[in-house]
């Protein structure tokens, strides 16, 4: 574990086995990159990070890494219009793409050799937002061939919290030198597939997928993957090893609502974003994975990413 300056900001660097991750603890709890150096003594990068533009843009700002998206992942809306929440008193409250944490400041309570444990420190901005009294914190476990991540809400106040929080994993695709998007399979267990009307936040009905599809598939961008009967997305180059699987919680059958979001730019960008979402989009409207944190207690949403 050591510190390594980039861009005037102060990373964090972790080894494990093979594995090298970067993250900023303090601003984002942003995990900006993992790389594995394989046998041949080439290093694969899993989680994808650009090199800098000119200017550099800030990190949260950046298509890279892996965001984290509290309290609500994806576009938000009030009776129609975007970027709008209402909270449970009936109170409409602005709130932007993905939320309020990617783009904030965190208090690092634990940082050793395994990972760390930030607390988010939500400003006036974030607070009429999300007007709640909580503490939410960002666990990172790194291993030799995987992490493990726990988002966690702890209600400190006298009234139930609504939450519904993901991950946006930003990964380097493709991977191997020569190959295409066409050369990629995607396995995600889902019985229903959705899309989000961006007009009106709406929840839609989804293209047609098959069991395994191909990553070259347009129809994958933007797709919701919900009714989940297994907590695994896998993919990977057909018929080499270096599968990823992407993982929702513990338990073979994730709880109703859990969400896989498949999404990339444009056809040529070099990564893919497979991200496991506690709902989908626009929770607090639609309902579906909308979770709700008791007072005194605290709420849990873990994902784990292997390469198999």
């Amino acid at each position: 574990m050591e510190k390594i300056n980039y861009l005037g900001l102060d990373l964090t660097r972790w080894s494990a086995g093979r594995s090298t991750f970067l993250a900023i603890p303090e601003k984002g709890a942003l995990l900006m990159n993992w790389a594995v150096t394989l046998g041949d003594g080439s290093v694969r990068d899993v989680i994808y990070w650009p090199a800098p533009g000119n200017p550099p843009l800030p990190p949260h700002k950046v298509h890279g890494g892996n965001p984290i998206l509290f309290p609500f992942g994806g576009r938000s809306f009030d009776r129609g219009d975007i970027h709008f929440w209402r909270d449970p008193s009936g109170t409409r409250r602005a709130i932007p793409i993905h939320g309020i944490a990617r783009q904030g400041s965190y208090n690092v309570l634990t940082c050793d050799p395994r990972g760390f444990t930030a607390q988010f420190e939500p400003g006036t901005e974030a607070r009429e937002a999300y007007p709640f009294d909580y503490e939410f914190r960002v666990t990172y476990l790194f291993e030799p061939l995987g992490l493990a991540c726990e988002l966690s809400l702890s209600n400190l106040g006298r009234d139930p919290i609504p939450w519904s929080p993901g991950h946006h994993f930003y990964f380097t695709l493709p991977w191997s030198e020569g190959s295409s998007r066409g050369d990629y399979l995607i396995r995600i267990p889902a019985g229903k597939r959705l899309k989000q009307d961006f007009k009106t936040g709406q929840l839609v009905p989804g293209p047609v997928l098959r069991e395994e599809e191909s990553v070259a598939n347009p129809d994958l961008i933007d797709t919701i993957h919900t009714e989940l009967y297994g907590n695994e997305a896998v993919f990977g180059e057909k018929g080499r090893p270096g599968d990823i699987a992407v993982r929702i919680g513990t338990d073979r059958k994730p709880p109703a609502g859990a969400t896989f979001v498949t999404w990339t730019a444009t056809e040529t960008t070099p990564y893919y974003c497979v991200e496991p979402w506690m709902g989908p989009p626009n929770a607090p409207e639609n309902k579906l994975g909308l979770h709700w944190v008791e007072p005194g207690k605290t709420d849990r949403f873990t994902v784990g990413v292997r390469l198999r």
